[in-house]
């Protein structure tokens, strides 16, 4: 594996995904934290005097975050471009002043790899998972030119809850999918709580979560679009329909998906579905990335898995589980789809990201 190294920064840090990129980044062989950065409420405070006890984490707090001091994430800014050679943004802001951040970021020529959904719709933004659609970075030189930077750029990952059915999509994609009928079972972890800080949830679903369907709907049709020139072009809706449902359940972490996929023609067998998902892989796996799962998606033939308890730590967390692949009287089939929604939906996704860019030479001085 080569040997990069580079220096980070974790914009939001006292967050959970936040969080998440520290439990993750502790040890990584590529990606050395160099600076946290937050609100002007956390900074100049020691970390773990910012976070107190909402660290949200199973694992202990790093020692070597500690007794960092937590910069100012607007007010600091120059300073921070400087200092890293690029940073990761998981802030809790509304979105335009996200956009707003990030752009600054960007032309100050420090690159950002964001778990924010504010620019994900930005023509010139790769929004990737990256075992799907690696050949979208290839926008980042239309992006540069239009924000007027050599360094600098934006690549966002894609809403946590469609890492549970998407990657299922992308190798029946050749068959020519028609109609997609999803469910999401949400875990509270994606609403950044816990059970202590979220008890209404307890013995109890929430069958609204804002904004998601519309993500759930309409962000796979960059995922599955084409660059053209310089920006992404989305698949028209009207080649892949998406109707989505989102409900927050009583699960610390994990998305759970049903699933319900009608094909354009002849609908493929249940083992050539079968046989596409056992071989798919991308280039995180070819490129033996860090964080990459040997095995993107693994099938459970039992028919109660995947289930959140047993099955989020799969592949590190990085791992798409499925399984009840059947037949349907109105669809063509139906399956269930799982992932870890902090790891490989949030945070996890970022980071594997973040080498996929590395790898590529991107983050290059």
């Amino acid at each position: 594996m080569s040997n990069y190294s580079f220096k980070v920064g974790i914009i939001g840090a006292t967050g959970m995904v936040g969080q998440r990129f520290i439990t993750l980044l502790a040890n990584h062989p590529w990606f050395h934290i160099e600076l946290l950065a937050a609100s002007s409420r956390s900074a100049g405070k020691r970390y773990e005097d910012a976070v107190g006890a909402k660290w949200a984490m199973d694992t202990e707090m790093p020692a070597s975050v500690k007794d960092m001091i937590v910069k100012d994430a607007e007010a600091d800014m120059e300073e921070i471009a400087k200092s890293v050679d690029f940073v990761f943004c998981a802030v809790n802001m509304k979105k335009d002043e996200i956009r707003a951040l990030e752009d600054k970021y960007a032309k100050l020529e420090c690159p950002v790899v964001s778990n924010n959904s504010a620019h994900r719709h930005t023509d010139d933004v790769p929004m990737i998972i990256p075992e799907i659609n690696a050949d979208h970075l290839k926008v980042i030189e239309s992006q540069r030119k239009r924000l007027g930077t050599k360094r600098g750029f934006i690549a966002v990952k894609s809403n946590c809850s469609l890492q549970s059915y998407v990657p299922a999509l992308a190798p029946l994609y050749e068959y020519g999918i028609d109609k997609v009928f999803v469910s999401t079972y949400q875990a509270i972890s994606g609403a950044g709580k816990t059970f202590e800080t979220m008890p209404e949830i307890v013995d109890n679903c929430i069958p609204y979560i804002g904004g998601e369907e519309e993500k759930s709907e309409v962000e796979p049709l960059k995922i599955f679009g084409k660059v053209v020139g310089d920006k992404i072009v989305d698949l028209p809706a009207s080649e892949m329909q998406i109707s989505a449902q989102c409900v927050r359940v009583a699960v610390s972490n994990g998305h759970l998906a049903t699933v319900f996929v009608k094909f354009k023609g002849e609908k493929p067998s249940k083992e050539e579905i079968l046989a596409k998902w056992k071989a798919f892989s991308g280039e995180p796996q070819a490129l033996n990335l860090p964080s990459a799962p040997k095995h993107f998606l693994t099938y459970f033939e039992e028919d109660n898995r995947p289930q959140p308890k047993l099955d989020r730590m799969l592949e590190g967390g990085m791992g798409v589980s499925l399984g009840r692949l059947r037949e349907d009287n109105i669809f063509d089939y139906k399956f269930v789809g799982f992932s870890h929604n902090t790891l490989r939906g949030a945070a996890g996704g970022a980071v594997l990201l973040a080498e996929l860019l590395a790898a590529k030479g991107y983050f290059n001085k």
